[in-house]
C-alpha cells in the first residue's frame, strides 16, 4: 500500500463509469512473437485502438464530465499539439461544451485536421507560438482573460484519475502481473496506473519508460524535484516534455519501481518491428514500453508482462525519418563527406574496391563551393550487416580516401543531412 494523500481522493471506479460512454473495453492482447522472444508471457494493452487512437481521452473526458454546469457553460481550453488535443476535442463534441485548443504554429496539418474532425463545431483552434511552452503560456492567459476552465494534459487529480482507469482495466482482466511497462511523458498515465497497481497489486514491478532524449522524470528523480530541461529531442513527441508535473512527480516517485530510458533509434526499430511482425501501427511514444523489453530480458523470463501501447497517432510522412533513425541505431546507415581524387576512375575505384558487395549507396551529391565548383561529396551508405562497418572504414583508410563521418558530428549531420 502507498501513503500518498491523493489516493483517498481518486475515484477510479467512478471515473470508469463516466468513461463507459466513450472508452472501448479492449481486452489484453497476448503477443506470441514477443512472448517467444523473451521467454515469458507478453500482453499488450492496446490504447492505440481507442476512438481517438490514444489513452488521452480518458483524462480529458473524466475531468470535463465532473465540471459544474456553470463551468461547462463558460467553456474549456487546452494546449496541445497531439493526443491530448484530440481527446479534448472529442470530449467537447460528446458533451457539447465549447472548447478552444491552442497549438504551436509548427503543428503538422495532419494533427490540426484530426482535432477539427473530432471537435467539429464545438472546438476552435488557435495556432500560436513557435514552441509548446509559448503556446501553453498563451492558452493559460486566454483562459484567465475569458473566465474559462483550463484542462491540463497531466498534472491534475481528475486527469490522473481518468488515466488510471487504464490500470484498472488491466488489473481486472489479469491480476497476476509481475512486470508492467508504462510510457512516461508528463506522468499522468504512470501516476494513475501506478497508484492503482500499488494499491491492489503491490508486488507488480512498475517500470516507467522515457525517451533518452527527453528524460524529464528521470532527472526529477535524481534531483528530488521536477526540473526544466534546457534541451530535449522532440522526436518521441507524445512523451517529450521539458518538465513533468509537480503532482505527477510526487506520485511517480512513490509508486514507480524504476525509470528507464530508451534511445530514440531503438524506439524507431521497435515501431518497424511491431508493424512488420504484428501489423500494429504505433506512434513513437506508443512503442516505448515494448522497446524497453530488451533491457529487462533476463528479469522477465517466465513472468507475466504487460506493455501499455499508449497511442498510434503517427503521421505517415514521418516514416522515412523513422526508418532512417532505426538504421542509424542498428549501425546500418552511415553518412560521409568524401573528397574524391580529381582523376579519372576515382569514383569507380570507390564503388569497386572500397564498398563491399552488399553495400548500397543511398545518397550521393556534390557539395557546391562558393565559386560554384564541386567540392566534397555527401555519400549515404547502407550496410547489410552492422559488422560491415569496420571493413568499410579499413578500406577507406587503405585506399587513402579523405573522409569525414557525419554521423559522429551532430552539428554537421543536422546541417548536411
Amino acid at each position: 500500500m502507498i501513503n500518498n494523500a491523493l489516493t483517498g481522493v481518486l475515484d477510479f471506479a467512478g471515473a470508469s463509469e463516466r468513461l463507459n460512454r466513450v472508452v472501448k473495453k479492449i481486452p489484453l492482447e497476448y503477443n506470441e512473437r514477443l512472448s517467444k522472444r523473451y521467454q515469458c508471457n507478453v500482453f499488450l494493452k492496446r490504447e492505440d485502438l481507442q476512438i481517438v487512437r490514444s489513452y488521452k481521452i480518458r483524462g480529458a473526458y473524466n475531468m470535463m464530465s465532473t465540471l459544474s454546469p456553470d463551468e461547462r457553460k463558460r467553456g474549456v481550453v487546452c494546449a496541445s499539439a497531439g493526443n491530448h488535443a484530440q481527446g479534448f476535442a472529442y470530449s467537447c463534441n460528446a458533451m457539447q461544451i465549447k472548447g478552444v485548443v491552442f497549438m504551436p504554429i509548427v503543428t503538422p496539418n495532419q494533427k490540426v485536421s484530426q482535432v477539427k474532425m473530432f471537435g467539429e463545431e464545438w472546438v476552435e483552434i488557435k495556432l500560436v507560438g513557435d514552441t509548446f511552452d509559448d503556446c501553453a503560456a498563451q492558452a493559460k492567459k486566454y483562459t484567465e482573460d475569458h473566465n474559462m476552465v483550463f484542462i491540463p494534459p497531466f498534472d491534475h487529480p481528475k486527469i490522473i484519475e481518468g488515466q488510471g482507469t487504464v490500470g484498472m482495466d488491466i488489473y481486472r482482466e489479469l491480476p497476476e502481473i509481475e512486470y508492467l511497462f508504462i510510457p512516461v511523458g508528463g506522468g499522468g498515465l504512470a501516476s494513475g496506473t501506478g497508484i492503482y497497481f500499488k494499491t491492489y497489486s503491490p508486488r507488480t514491478k512498475l517500470i516507467g519508460v522515457e525517451p533518452a532524449g527527453a528524460p524529464s522524470m528521470l532527472k526529477a528523480f535524481e534531483a528530488g524535484h521536477p526540473v526544466t530541461l534546457k534541451e530535449i529531442d522532440r522526436f518521441v513527441d507524445g512523451a517529450a516534455v521539458k518538465r513533468v508535473g509537480d503532482l505527477t512527480y510526487s506520485i511517480c516517485k512513490e509508486v514507480l519501481d524504476k525509470i528507464h530510458t530508451v534511445e530514440e533509434g531503438k524506439v524507431c526499430s521497435t515501431i518497424l518491428k511491431l508493424y512488420n511482425e504484428n501489423a500494429i501501427v504505433v506512434e513513437p511514444a506508443g512503442a516505448l514500453s515494448v522497446a524497453a523489453l530488451d533491457d529487462f530480458a533476463d528479469e522477465i523470463k517466465g513472468k507475466n508482462v504487460v506493455c501499455i501501447i499508449s497511442g498510434s497517432n503517427n503521421d505517415i510522412d514521418r516514416m522515412q525519418e523513422i526508418k532512417e533513425r532505426s538504421l542509424f541505431y542498428e549501425g546500418l546507415k552511415h553518412y560521409f563527406m568524401i573528397r574524391f581524387f580529381q582523376r579519372p576512375g576515382a569514383l569507380k575505384q570507390f564503388v569497386n574496391q572500397v564498398l563491399g558487395p552488399d553495400d548500397d549507396i543511398t545518397r550521393f551529391e556534390y557539395v557546391k563551393k562558393h565559386n560554384k565548383e564541386s567540392g566534397p561529396a555527401l555519400v549515404g551508405i547502407e550496410l547489410k550487416n552492422r559488422e560491415d562497418y569496420e571493413r568499410l572504414i579499413v578500406n577507406l583508410k587503405k585506399y587513402n580516401i579523405s573522409y569525414t563521418e557525419i554521423n559522429k558530428d551532430n552539428n554537421l549531420f543536422g546541417h548536411m543531412v
